[in-house]
């Protein structure tokens, strides 16, 4: 690693629902220890909610002393925010079942093109080619969260605006919805569509809103957010699952096979998905490749002992 582009971030092990890791380690590395039982408690809104709820762990931080907020970013900025001593956390697509995550990016070499992330291992970091990075960064509309001392904030010369103002209410919409309370989040993602129209994150979690109510002008909503990110990934597999309830198959198949071509592994159920629209459409070949990739890549998913049943009728 070139000296000055990388920095030391205390290894931390212990993390919670409401504590992501990388809120533990960036606010460690400012000198704020955050209390896990106050996470704890937090956790207690969320009882069968699988993941981690970043804004949770964003506000615990906030309630002791950092400020935060949420850029839609490029890879320019990030290393400059690195240069002067800052980690910023990124919003990257996940892997097997889980849709996306959080990683906390500690520095980058400039020689290699590569950029490094937080592993809470001694002596060990994640280095990922810059090309690639930014790829995958873009499926999320390049999202940042930075969550440094106030003073900080004022010397990195950012300031809130109507965008960053907007991503924030993305993530209060989306803390609302795992508390079950869709409809202040829907309130909350119109205001955010309001103070910046071409927020696709905002188009996107919209349109998820009313594709769980089974309502058409879904469609109208991921189709915004695909207009505004071109690599949108949940706005295509939003637009595959809204047409595979329809019943649509065409058009679910279309737009998984969209989703995949933007990202092959970054939510394995989609196979199982666009298998059954294929399935639907007596594409009994292509069907049964989908079902098995499910497979191969989930081993231990739940379903597999049906999925394997379901290969064996298709001829």
């Amino acid at each position: 690693m070139e000296s000055g582009h990388s920095l030391d971030v205390p290894i931390i092990q212990e993390e919670n629902i409401c504590l992501p890791l990388v809120i533990s380690a960036v606010s460690k590395y400012w000198g704020v220890d955050l209390p896990l039982a106050e996470a704890k408690e937090i956790a207690k809104r969320y009882p069968g909610v699988k993941g981690t709820i970043l804004i949770e762990g964003v506000e615990l931080a906030e309630r002791h002393g950092l400020a935060s907020i949420i850029l839609n970013s490029s890879i320019k900025e990030l290393r400059r925010f690195i240069d002067m001593g800052i980690p910023p956390i990124v919003i990257l697509p996940g892997l097997k079942d889980v849709v996306q995550h959080a990683s906390l990016v500690i520095g980058y070499d400039e020689t290699e093109k590569t950029i490094f992330h937080y592993i809470p291992e001694p002596d060990k970091i994640g280095a990922i080619p810059q090309d690639t990075f930014d790829k995958q960064w873009e499926e999320d509309d390049r999202l940042m969260i930075l969550l440094v001392p106030p003073d900080i904030l004022q010397e990195a010369k950012i300031s809130s605006d109507n965008k960053t103002r907007s991503n924030r209410l993305c993530f209060d919409a989306e803390k609302l919805r795992l508390q079950g309370r869709a409809d202040e989040s829907v309130t909350m993602l119109k205001k955010a569509l309001e103070i910046n129209q071409s927020n696709s994150t905002a188009s996107s979690l919209y349109a998820g809103i009313l594709n769980d109510r089974n309502q058409q002008e879904a469609v109208q909503y991921y189709k915004k957010s695909i207009e505004h990110n071109k690599r949108c990934y949940l706005a295509y597999r939003g637009l595959g699952n809204f047409y595979l309830k329809a019943k649509d198959y065409e058009n679910a198949e279309k737009y998984y096979t969209m989703a995949i071509e933007l990202n092959p592994y970054r939510f394995v159920p989609i196979y199982k998905n666009r298998g059954i629209a294929r399935m639907e459409q007596n594409k009994t070949a292509q069907a049964r490749e989908d079902l098995a990739k499910y497979l191969e890549q989930m081993p231990e998913a739940k379903d597999r002992d049906a999925i394997i049943q379901a290969i064996s009728e298709l001829h």
